[in-house]
């Protein structure tokens, strides 16, 4: 039998991953999440790719980050992909843009707007950004059985931090502000950097995806005066992506 070539980035092969695998941006965040699995095992770290192995419920799980923004969580993605994995949670982090959307709340995207261009390389604009069905209701059902604040709904996903938080700075500014307007008209729940490349990345790869996220902060709170402590635990939305991960194995088996 012919052994599987190391994929070129994330340094693993064919049985160094589950099917199943955990999404987060940084890398610093693997180990904690690995905690949760049965007997992890650290596989590896190139790049912004920190690659982690264990067992839920006695299925091959894995942690993978992916750095910051859609080019280099395509790439996990197809890479991962090449080895056998087929079910993908991202969890991240966002900022809130609904009123709504508090600190320490936890947001399920069931779309996400392409506002950044990694996913053009794999579908034309007219295609949605969506999550796989599945693994956003177990996401969804996760959240709320856990106890926490979970929101539901369409989340803006960009290639630039700044052109958010510091758009006046930008010579296209007049777009950025434009576009910030409208997606608060049209009830946008929060701002992140990843999702969008990696729904179309999964629907062109054939493979379920879905993402939740914890909020830090919302800055449209802030501008509104409103109650807002800012907080970077993400226990929180970690709890909720191995619960719903729990969730697709038992299901899956079924």
């Amino acid at each position: 039998m012919q052994e599987t070539e190391k994929q070129f980035h994330i340094h693993c092969t064919e049985g160094d991953v589950g099917r199943y695998v955990i999404l987060p941006g940084d890398p610093g965040r693997c180990e904690a999440i690995a905690q949760h699995f049965d007997d992890p095992v650290h596989i590896g770290m190139n790049r912004e790719y920190n690659i982690w192995t264990g067992f839920v419920l006695g299925e091959k799980v894995s942690v993978c980050s992916t750095g910051i923004g859609g080019p280099s969580a395509a790439i996990a993605m197809e890479e991962l992909h090449n080895i056998g994995a087929d079910t993908f949670i991202r969890v991240g982090t966002c900022g809130g843009i609904d009123l709504e959307v508090q600190p320490g709340d936890v947001v399920v995207a069931t779309g996400a707007i392409r506002y950044e261009h990694t996913s053009l390389e794999y579908a034309p604009i007219e295609f949605p950004a969506v999550p796989d069905f599945s693994v956003t209701c177990a996401l969804k059902e996760a959240g709320e059985t856990l106890g926490y604040r979970t929101h539901t709904g369409v989340v803006q996903c960009k290639d630039s931090f700044y052109g958010q938080h510091s758009p006046e700075r930008s010579p296209v500014y007049y777009e950025l502000l434009n576009k910030w307007e409208s997606w608060k008209r049209l009830g946008v729940k929060a701002s992140e950097m990843e999702s969008a490349a990696l729904f179309v990345v999964a629907s062109a790869l054939g493979v379920r995806c879905g993402s939740c996220f914890h909020v830090i902060w919302n800055q449209e709170r802030e501008k509104a005066g409103l109650f807002m402590p800012m907080t970077e635990d993400t226990s929180g939305a970690i709890k909720v992506g191995i619960e719903a991960m729990k969730m697709l194995i038992a299901r899956d088996r079924n």
